[in-house]
């Protein structure tokens, strides 16, 4: 099965800085907070399109189904480092909240990559999902500033009440949900057909 783009294309044309695992000089998060890498082939639906990117929830929680279920393309990593070699694309959307918990996920995340942790996949990215209405807390704001300063590209989705009362649905997504999405059905996500 083809992929459209492959993550060393992608990550050649994402805005922002320029992504290196660095063993050695990165320090690996302890034991605990450490992502599971995925060991068996993933599950892809027969006849849908292959997937693009995956979706990887920094913790239980983060918002990945619910991403995967309103942005077309990514697939779902089952909160485990998927392993390009052994099918799949090769770029991760990291996903987290934007409360504590969320933000110290998301930078352990981002350590064990850092520190070669994982199978060599590429981060195309960071979507924080807010976890309350309002606006962050400066501690929470200020994290969340310095983990932005460590991926290519960071988007936000704000508290939408509706999705407490039913199921994310495309009516109540919220505007951000829908530029998420365009980007990522835009140049350099997707290619020309044929691939």
């Amino acid at each position: 099965m083809a992929f459209r783009h492959s993550a060393a294309e992608i990550a050649a044309s994402v805005r922002g800085p320029a992504l290196q695992p660095a063993p050695g000089s990165v320090p690996p998060p302890p034991p605990g907070m450490r992502l599971p890498v995925r060991t068996r082939p993933p599950q892809i639906p027969p006849g849908g399109a292959p997937p693009r990117w995956w979706w990887l929830g920094c913790h239980g929680g983060a918002g990945v189904s619910t991403l995967a279920h309103l942005v077309p393309g990514g697939m779902d990593a089952q909160r485990a480092w998927p392993n390009p070699q052994l099918g799949g694309p090769g770029g991760v959307i990291l996903v987290c909240r934007s409360n504590a918990s969320g933000c110290a996920a998301a930078s352990a995340a981002l350590r064990q990559w850092g520190s070669g942790g994982t199978p060599l996949v590429t981060i195309l990215g960071l979507v924080v999902m807010a976890d309350a209405p309002g606006r962050l807390p400066r501690s929470l704001a200020d994290q969340l500033k310095r983990i932005s300063g460590l991926v290519p590209r960071m988007w936000t989705v704000p508290w939408v009440p509706a999705w407490r009362l039913a199921p994310p649905e495309p009516a109540t997504a919220p505007a951000a949900i829908r530029r998420l999405g365009q980007e990522l059905q835009s140049p350099p996500w997707v290619t020309a057909k044929g691939h």
